[in-house]
């Protein structure tokens, strides 16, 4: 089970799942001198590591020894705190060396956490993860104390989940820091956090948020279960805890939702769902989701629901057109003409006149085209990326057409495809559209409406058999749940919502009293 709160210490690394194999312990040695040596020899000499000492002038004691590695303290922390503090320590009744470390301990030393550790592995390990170790002659155990800092990102606007109203913070890389965004917000004592440490070389911290008196058992045993069953080398970003704890992996769709804005994951908490944070990584994951969760915005709750519910039919909207629209051109064109208006059916039919390629091919062209232009602007550097993206578009475009490679209708198919896909406020969601895409134009190709017919019966038998932390994906359209209604196609006044999602089985489904909807 998660430890309640780790404060970054090593001495719980040994027993988590996903360490290094098993070794005995090392325990501190008596000597200073033999304890720096090991402590450096384990790190390989690096140049990184900071050794220094510091006597008290009241103490007839030897001098302490700190340890810590560069860049991963912070610097004006540990001479306040620490150098400081030892040096200005009034004169104690301490007889042993270990007697000193303890006043040190617990009346001299004014850092946020203070623990002891008696072998050095676990010494090791705290100095990693960015605290001042400290050693005495004779005393046989290390002091810890937190020292963490360094260069950080300072809490930004969020990069790629903007808002026009709401709040204009988002999560940094900054595990503590991302921790208290979300307690910022939700005031509570029934916000609980566990943390562990994942990964056999990176030893990374990977928090789980969740409120005690709303989330369901069920889904929170869940999580812990997959969690700590998770045995790898190192964790990057939270996509690979995304990978390991989805329940299938062979699927477009995303069963777990991700956001960099606190925000959106204090909501989720109130709804019900847990947040999984990674340390080094501004985007925590949610669940568990349903389908209509990755069409909704945090901005639909700070606007009156008729412009939400508008703006949110707009997301569907693109989302079927960013699917759909290239296949019913291809099906038109190929099989079907006999369903256009003549006029229409006639200026397609001119457009098309010398194009050399049959639709399907002209569509798979152009959408790859576009694909290759929209991956180059991503990677490029930022101040000539959209530049070049939009004049390569336009240019490709232009000549393609003046070529006769392609025709016009075309270009105007695939560029409102492009911005439909746009429109969703999930990227990955937005990712499974274009690779449906793709299909649905091959089966358009052999079949025409049959073949869309077939392909739009098999995402929805697929997406009817995901689930996400054993939510039905589809829910509460399948099992249909009505008063859940309220908030998925449509976003209802806030007053007529009164209860959670019940697809979640929360604890506590009322969000507020029966008859305080009511003005």
């Amino acid at each position: 089970m998660f430890a309640r709160r780790m404060i970054r210490q090593a001495g719980t690394g040994s027993t988590e799942a996903g360490s290094p194999d098993s070794q005995p312990a090392t325990p501190v040695y008596p000597s200073v001198q033999q304890n720096i040596e090991w402590l450096d020899n384990a790190v390989g000499h690096s140049a990184d590591l900071v050794v220094r000492p510091v006597n008290s002038p009241s103490s007839q004691h030897a001098p302490l020894m700190l340890a810590y590695l560069d860049g991963l303290v912070d610097q004006a922390s540990i001479n306040r705190h620490i150098v400081h503090a030892i040096q200005q320590a009034a004169p104690g009744t301490a007889d042993g060396d270990r007697d000193w470390l303890s006043r040190l301990q617990n009346a001299v030393i004014s850092a946020g956490s203070i623990d002891t550790h008696d072998n050095l592995e676990d010494a090791v390990q705290a100095m990693l993860n960015g605290m001042c170790v400290i050693f005495a002659e004779q005393a046989g155990v290390a002091l810890v104390a937190e020292a963490s800092g360094g260069e950080q990102r300072s809490v930004e606007e969020p990069s790629t989940q903007g808002v026009l109203r709401g709040p204009q913070r988002g999560f940094t890389e900054n595990i503590r820091t991302n921790v208290a965004l979300v307690r910022r917000i939700v005031h509570s004592a029934e916000l609980r956090y566990e943390e562990r440490l994942i990964g056999r070389r990176t030893r990374t911290s990977v928090g789980l948020l969740y409120m005690h008196d709303i989330i369901d058992d069920r889904i929170l045993t869940t999580v812990r279960e997959r969690l700590l069953a998770i045995d790898i080398d190192g964790v990057l970003e939270s996509g690979y805890i995304e990978e390991y704890i989805q329940e299938k992996t062979w699927t477009p769709f995303p069963t777990l939702l991700n956001t960099e804005r606190p925000d959106a994951a204090a909501g989720a908490l109130l709804e019900g769902q847990f947040v999984i944070l990674v340390d080094g990584t501004p985007f925590v994951l949610l669940g568990p989701v349903t389908f209509h969760k990755f069409f909704q915005s945090p901005e639909d709750y700070y606007q009156r629901f008729d412009i939400a519910t508008f703006l949110r039919l707009i997301r569907y909207g693109g989302f079927v057109f960013s699917m759909l629209l290239p296949a019913v051109y291809i099906a038109v064109t190929t099989f079907h003409q006999e369903t256009l208006p003549t006029l229409l059916l006639i200026s397609l039919l001119g457009q098309r006149e010398g194009i050399p390629l049959p639709a399907l091919f002209e569509a798979f062209l152009m959408e790859l085209t576009f694909e290759v232009l929209r991956e180059a602007g991503a990677r490029m550097p930022r101040a000539i990326g959209p530049a070049i993206s939009i004049v390569g578009a336009l240019v490709l475009g232009q000549a393609a057409v003046q070529a006769g490679l392609v025709s016009p209708a075309m270009i105007i198919i695939v560029a409102f495809t492009a911005i439909s896909n746009f429109v969703m406020p999930q990227l990955n969601i937005a990712i499974a559209a274009r690779l449906i895409r793709f299909a649905l134009m091959l089966a358009a190709g052999a079949l025409g409406f049959f073949g869309i017919f077939a392909g739009i019966v098999v995402i929805v038998i697929h997406l009817s058999g995901l689930k996400s932390f054993g939510v039905p994906y589809m829910a509460p359209l399948a099992p249909f749940i009505p008063t859940s209604m309220r908030d998925t196609l449509i976003r209802a006044p806030l007053r007529s919502m009164l209860t959670r999602p019940l697809v979640l089985h929360p604890k506590d489904r009322k969000r507020r009293p029966e008859g305080s909807e009511k003005p």
